[in-house]
C-alpha cells in the first residue's frame, strides 16, 4: 500500500514526465482563466468592435477610436497578442483583429459569437466564496445569488445560437409544429431569461400569440423592453411566474430552453406543463449536449458545459430544495424517465448542436 507525504501526496515514485506534462496543462488553464478577464474588457469596452473590420492599427488610433487611455490599450493589445487573438507587425507597431476573429468576439449578430461566456464569468467567479460554503453544507446558491452579469451573459451566450438553428432548423424538427404556428397558435416559453428565443419564434411566426415566464423580474422586465423595441408587444408579453406556477393552459407549444436542469422539481414543472398543454400539444426541452458519462465529456465543450454545473447549475437546483438536483449533464434517460412520469409518454431527439440536444415531447 503506498503511504502518503505530509502534503498528501503519494510518496512513491512518480513519472516526472507525466508530472510535467501536467504542469504545462494546468499553467494553460491558469492562463485561459486569466486571460478570460481580458477577453470580458475587450467585448464590454468595444475594443474587439472597433478593431473588427479597420485593418492594421496602432494602439493610439484604437485608444482614439474607442475613447480609451492608450497605455491600458496597448497593455491589453500585447496579451491580445500572447493569446493569439490578435495579429501584431513589428515593423508598422500595428494590431489586427482578423476577420475570422472579429466573427467570435465582435459582432452579436453572427451565429459564431462567444464573448457572452465571459459575462458568464464575471458573475461566477464573484460567487466562489457562496460555493465553497455550498459544499460545506450541502445547500445551494440561487440565481438570484448571483449578479446581473449571470443574467445578462447567460442571454448573451445563447443568442446566438438560438438566432442561426430555433427557427429554420428545431422548430421544423418537431412534426406539424410550424404548420400550428403559422396558421396561430399559443405557446409558452418557460423560463425565458431575457426572451430571446420568446421574440425570435414571434417574429418568425406573426400569427402566433407568445407568453414568457420567468421567477426572475430584471431579466422579465428586460424581455420586455426587448419585445416593445422589435415592435412584438401587441402579441408577446412576459410574466413572473415559476415553472411549477405559470398560468394559462391550452398551449399548442411549451418550450424549455436551457433550464429544465436548473429547477429543483423538473418533474414538477413537467407535470405542470402536461395539464397546460392542448390535446396534440408539444413540449420542446432544449438541453446542453453533455453526457452522463463523464468520460464523455472530455472534450472542450463538455468541460464547459459540466464546469458550468458546478458553478451555477447544481447549486441552483439545490437552493429550491426541490426532490431532484439534476446539474447539466443528467443525460436524456434521466430527463426521459421525469417527462415519462408527469404523463409525457412521446419522446424523441430531434435535433442536436455541438451546444445543445433538442427534444420533441408530448402526451
Amino acid at each position: 500500500m503506498a503511504t502518503s507525504t505530509s502534503a498528501g501526496a503519494p510518496s512513491g515514485a512518480v513519472d516526472q514526465e507525466r508530472v510535467q506534462r501536467f504542469l504545462e496543462k494546468v499553467i494553460a488553464d491558469g492562463g485561459a482563466a486569466m486571460a478570460g478577464l481580458c477577453t470580458s474588457l475587450g467585448d464590454r469596452l468595444g475594443l474587439y468592435a472597433a478593431m473588427a473590420g479597420a485593418g492594421p492599427l496602432t494602439s493610439a488610433r484604437l485608444a482614439a477610436r474607442t475613447g480609451l487611455v492608450e497605455r491600458y490599450v496597448r497593455e491589453w493589445l500585447d496579451a491580445q497578442v500572447a493569446g493569439e487573438y490578435v495579429t501584431y507587425t513589428p515593423e508598422t507597431d500595428t494590431y489586427q483583429l482578423p476577420d475570422e476573429h472579429a466573427a467570435v468576439l465582435a459582432d452579436p449578430d453572427r451565429s459564431t459569437y462567444a464573448a457572452g461566456f465571459f459575462t458568464v464569468l464575471q458573475a461566477v467567479y464573484a460567487t466562489e466564496d457562496s460555493l465553497r460554503e455550498a459544499f460545506r453544507t450541502g445547500e445551494g446558491v440561487g440565481w438570484e445569488e448571483h449578479s446581473p452579469a449571470l443574467f445578462a451573459g447567460t442571454a448573451k451566450f445563447f443568442r446566438p445560437g438560438y438566432t442561426a438553428a430555433l427557427v429554420p432548423e428545431w422548430l421544423t424538427a418537431l412534426d406539424g409544429v410550424v404548420e400550428k404556428l403559422e396558421r396561430g397558435a399559443r405557446v409558452a416559453d418557460v423560463g425565458c431569461g431575457y426572451g430571446y428565443s420568446t421574440t425570435l419564434m414571434a417574429r418568425a411566426f406573426p400569427r402566433s400569440y407568445f407568453r414568457g415566464f420567468d421567477f426572475h423580474r430584471p431579466s422579465v422586465e428586460a424581455a420586455r423592453g426587448i419585445a416593445a423595441e422589435r415592435g412584438l408587444a401587441d402579441r408577446v408579453s412576459f410574466d413572473v411566474a415559476t415553472a411549477q406556477d405559470f398560468p394559462g393552459e391550452g398551449f399548442d407549444l411549451i418550450t424549455f430552453f436551457d433550464c429544465l436542469h436548473d429547477i429543483g422539481d423538473p418533474g414538477g414543472a413537467l407535470l405542470h406543463a402536461e395539464h397546460a398543454l392542448a390535446d396534440g400539444g408539444t413540449c420542446m426541452i432544449v438541453e446542453p449536449n453533455a453526457s452522463a458519462n463523464a468520460q464523455e465529456n472530455t472534450n472542450p465543450v463538455g468541460r464547459a458545459l459540466t464546469a458550468a454545473s458546478v458553478a451555477v447549475c447544481l447549486p441552483s437546483a439545490l437552493a429550491q430544495h426541490g426532490p431532484q438536483a439534476l446539474g447539466n449533464h443528467a443525460g436524456e434517460e434521466a430527463i426521459r424517465q421525469i417527462a415519462d412520469d408527469a404523463g409525457l409518454h412521446h419522446w424523441r431527439l430531434a435535433a442536436e448542436s455541438p451546444v445543445n440536444r433538442v427534444y420533441a415531447v408530448g402526451r
